[in-house]
C-alpha cells in the first residue's frame, strides 16, 4: 500500500481531517478540564487512568466522549 502525501488529498479531504482533527482536539481539552476539576469520587474509576487514555489513544473523540458518557457519576443534587 502506498503512503498519500497531503497534497494528493483532495481538498474535501484535507478538510474532513483538519474538522476531525479540531473536534477531538476540543474533546480532548474539555474532558482534560473536566478531570481535572471534579472531585476523585464522582468520576468512575482513576483520573490518572481517564487522563492517560483521554490524551494518549487516537479516538476520534471516542475515549473522551466514552468518559463523559461513563467516566463520571451523575450528580446529586442538594436542593
Amino acid at each position: 500500500m502506498l503512503a498519500r502525501r497531503w497534497t494528493d488529498l483532495s481538498d474535501r479531504q484535507r478538510r474532513w481531517i483538519l474538522v476531525s482533527s479540531i473536534i477531538e482536539g476540543a474533546l480532548k481539552i474539555a474532558a482534560l478540564v473536566d478531570i481535572k476539576r471534579r472531585p476523585a469520587e464522582q468520576i468512575r474509576g482513576s483520573k490518572r487512568v481517564w487522563a492517560t487514555a483521554v490524551v494518549l489513544v487516537n479516538s476520534v473523540g471516542v475515549v473522551p466522549l466514552a468518559y463523559f458518557v461513563l467516566g463520571r457519576r451523575p450528580q446529586k443534587n442538594f436542593s
